[in-house]
Formats: structure tokens, C-alpha cells, sequence
């Protein structure tokens, strides 16, 4: 090309400079669009997530996970969620230690995101009171 243009090879290797420079801005600004398209994305979902956190004491329903035994008697109608657990320890990373309430007593360690708020119900606050 420095031949056919006749151009002198100084000012060839400077416009290959100029160019590679230009090649890197325009990386750097594909770059920032990318990042800037990521957090939006992000954003957009973190709107629906709710973080859930729960104190000692706290009562919580499991989450009955595909891997565990559902009663097969009841095929789609089987219950979702088991419990209520009462939260005994708080570990990092969301991870709660619950004991099972009544005779079984279990105690499993477990995410947060495998838990809800246990919330009584009228009926079982007025069986507690008689």
C-alpha cells in the first residue's frame, strides 16, 4: 500500500499508529456500551427480586424440593411447602439452621431462598389460646 500510494514510510507508520489508536478508542467504546447494556439488564431484573432475611426465632415453611419425596397419593395436589421450622442460627451466605416444630424435631441447615415467612393463621392463634 506505502508503495502504490507512494507515501513516504515515515508518515506510513504514523497513519498505522493513528490507526491502531483509533482501532483501540472504538474498543474501549464498544466496551462501555457493553457494561452499560449488562447493568441495565441487571437492573431490569433485580426489580423483581426480593431479598428475603429472617432473624433467630423467626418461623419459616420449607420449601419441599423436587429431590425430596412427595406423596405420591396425592400426585399435583401434594403440598409445596412443610413446616413451620423455627430459625435457630444464622450462617453467611443465606444460610439459615432451622428445627422442625412438633414430635420429628429435625434440624437442617438450608438457603433462604428454600424459605417463607411462616405466618399463623386465625384459626391456628385461636386453637393456641384455648
Amino acid at each position: 500500500m506505502q508503495r502504490q500510494e507512494e507515501i513516504p514510510s515515515e508518515d506510513y507508520w504514523n497513519l498505522m499508529l493513528d490507526e491502531l489508536v483509533d482501532l483501540d478508542e472504538e474498543s474501549l467504546l464498544a466496551l462501555d456500551v457493553l457494561t452499560r447494556q449488562k447493568e441495565r439488564i441487571a437492573r431490569a431484573y433485580n426489580k423483581k427480586v426480593r431479598f428475603k432475611s429472617f432473624v433467630v426465632g423467626d418461623f419459616v415453611w420449607k420449601v419441599i424440593l423436587p429431590m425430596d419425596k412427595k406423596d405420591k397419593h396425592f400426585d399435583k395436589w401434594a403440598p409445596c411447602w412443610e413446616g413451620p421450622f423455627k430459625v435457630e442460627k444464622i450462617f453467611s451466605n443465606n444460610v439459615y439452621e432451622i428445627r422442625e416444630l412438633g414430635n420429628h424435631s429435625r434440624v437442617l441447615a438450608i438457603n433462604g431462598k428454600y424459605l417463607k415467612r411462616y405466618v399463623p393463621t386465625l384459626f391456628e392463634i385461636s386453637i393456641s389460646d384455648d
